[in-house]
Formats: C-alpha cells, structure tokens, sequence
C-alpha cells in the first residue's frame, strides 16, 4: 500500500459528498421548474410509468461535486508531497468524464426541451465519442507515452498488461482502436445499467472505489483522489437518487462516469481488468446484444426484457431487491479485481 496519510483519501471522499448533499437541494428544484422530467419508453415495465416527470440531468450534481474535490485536492497533494505527481492524469481523466458528460447533457436537453424523444442521433453520438478518444490519444502521445512505475522502471503506455501476470503485449499504434472501443464501450455500457433508482450510482460508486484503491497502490495519488471523489460524489446523488428516486442523473451523469472509468483503466495500465471491475455494465450491454441479436436470427427473446435488470423485475423482484443484489454482485467483482492487480502480480 502506498505510503499515504490515509486522511488525505477519507477527506475527499467526505467533501465530494458534502458537496453533492449540499448541491441536491438547490438543482433539484431548478430541474423542476424548468421542466427537465425524465421521460419513460412506454415498452418498459409498467411500474415504471409512475417515475414520469421526476427531474433529470441530475448528472450536474455529480460532475460538479467531482470537479470541487478533485482539483484543490489533487494541487494541494502536489504542493505537500516530496513525489512528484504527474498533472497530465487529472487533465487526462477530467477530460474524459466531462467530455463525455457534454454528449450527454446535449443528448439530455434535446431529450428534454426540445422535445425531441431520442436525443442525438447515433451517429452525433458517436462521433462526439469518436472525437474525444482521439484527442486523449492525442495527450497520451505528447505527455504520456513513456512513465515510470513504483518501481523506477520505465513502461511504455501502449502496452496492455495480462492481469495476474508478468506478461505484457505490445500493441504501440493499435492501441488507438483499443482506447476508442474501451472509452465508447464503457460509456454505452454504463448509460444501459442507469435504469432503476440507484442501480447505477451504487455500481458506480464500486468501480470507482476499487480504482481508487489501485490508485493508492501504484501511489498514483491523483488517480486515487481523482476516483474516491467521484465515489464521494455518487454517495451524495444517492441520498436523492435511492428508492423512491427525487432525481435521475440521466446521460450527463451516465456517459460521464463511463467516459471516466475507461480514462482511470488507462492512467492505470489496467485495461484487461475493466471489463471485470465493470462486469455488471458488461453483463447489462451483453443482454442487450444479445436479445437484439436472438430476436433478428431467431425470431425469440432471451431475456422478458433488456437490459438486464429489467428482466429480474419481470421475474418478480422488487426493484430493491435487483439494485442491492447487482451492488453485491459488482462489488464482488471489484473485490476480484483488486486482488488480480496488487496481490497476483
């Protein structure tokens, strides 16, 4: 474990959720007079008409409380560390998260005051993710593409580690197609799991919890600031977002935090391991696929419904019932994916 006041981890954390807390009662009124309500697909389960009209783009609250922790705290650790912490992280995973949390505020307010149902079109979608990707390459090239590990050994950051393992694969310039379909298969996968009160925030708040503990690991103190405000943050949207939900974070909050997970997999050299930390957003885009996919060649439907956490409520779970068992579930994972990463190698 990195050699770290563990006061400097706590703080964060306590901060980003005071800020969300405190934030929550004065946008959640503002989305209310301004009309910004969540719209429900009329093909989704019938309980979930009720939920009509709550207030979205709650994911405002989250980025904002993301933004106020992680900066002083990320500069105050830099100007009180004898070790020198590399700026061009906070730059990297910043970027990531609001760059993508802009798709999605647009994707939200076209939803929502203009009134158009589906938003950007994929292909807008797409290409704002398309151009983000590309321009964190861009960064990794000029600023990242050579960093030294804990151990004072040099590692070049377009190789892939084999979790588990000493073994490294080489990828140099085909790691641009890999960090596009990391950072857009991440996002896609996140925004498809917000679809219960607090299934996300929580899951979220898991992932982000374990980079935050690799970041200590590594004694990469940016990236572990960085993470457990963002765990900080979710834990604030959900005193709201949980059962009976006041707020939904929509896509501003969901493609953002999909955006962010996939930049903290980067920073950190763990991008095999992503799919495992994440394995519940992979479980819920998997079903999706899948489902579309059975239904084109087969003319059937695997699941009653898709994504996945719609089928267990058609099964007869409460909604309860199917938010704390995938935090178990993904918490479980995350468990998995700290112990490949700091105990196997």
């Amino acid at each position: 474990m990195a050699n770290i006041d563990i006061r400097i981890i706590l703080i964060p954390l306590a901060v980003a959720f005071g800020i969300g807390v405190l934030l929550g009662p004065m946008i959640i009124p503002t989305l209310q007079r301004l009309k910004f309500g969540q719209s429900i697909r009329e093909e989704g389960p019938e309980a979930h008409l009720k939920k009509a009209g709550t207030p979205t783009m709650g994911g405002t609250i989250i980025l904002m409380s993301v933004v106020l922790t992680a900066l002083p705290f990320s500069s105050f650790i830099l100007l009180n560390n004898s070790k020198p912490i590399v700026n061009s992280d906070l730059f990297f995973l910043l970027f990531a998260t609001l760059g993508y949390g802009i798709i999605g505020f647009l994707d939200d307010y076209i939803k929502v005051v203009m009134k158009r149902s589906l938003g950007l079109t994929a292909s807008q979608k797409l290409l704002g993710q398309l151009f983000i990707g590309i321009v964190l390459f861009w960064v990794l090239i000029e600023v990242r593409v050579l960093r030294i590990d804990s151990g004072g050994n040099s590692k070049f950051i377009f190789n892939v580690d084999i979790p588990g393992t000493d073994w490294t694969i080489q990828l140099n310039w085909l790691y641009l197609p890999l960090l596009l379909i990391m950072m857009i298969g991440a996002s896609n996968a996140v925004n498809l799991t917000d679809g219960l009160d607090g299934l996300l925030a929580g899951t979220a708040a898991v992932a982000y919890g374990a980079y935050a503990i690799i970041g200590m690991v590594q004694s990469n103190y940016t990236v572990a600031i960085f993470a457990i405000s963002v765990v900080g943050a979710l834990l604030g949207f959900l005193v709201f977002n949980a059962h009976p939900a006041k707020v939904f974070m929509g896509d501003t909050g969901s493609l953002a935090l999909g955006g962010g997970l996939a930049a903290l997999a980067v920073i950190t050299k763990t991008e095999l391991l992503l799919p495992l930390i994440g394995g519940v957003f992979v479980a819920e885009a998997l079903s999706v696929m899948l489902q579309v996919l059975s239904f084109k060649i087969r003319g059937k439907r695997i699941f009653r419904m898709s994504p996945l956490h719609h089928h267990f409520e058609l099964t007869g779970w409460s909604e309860w019932r199917v938010v704390t068992t995938f935090w178990c579930v993904g918490l479980f994972l995350a468990g998995v994916g700290i112990y490949l990463e700091v105990f196997v190698r």
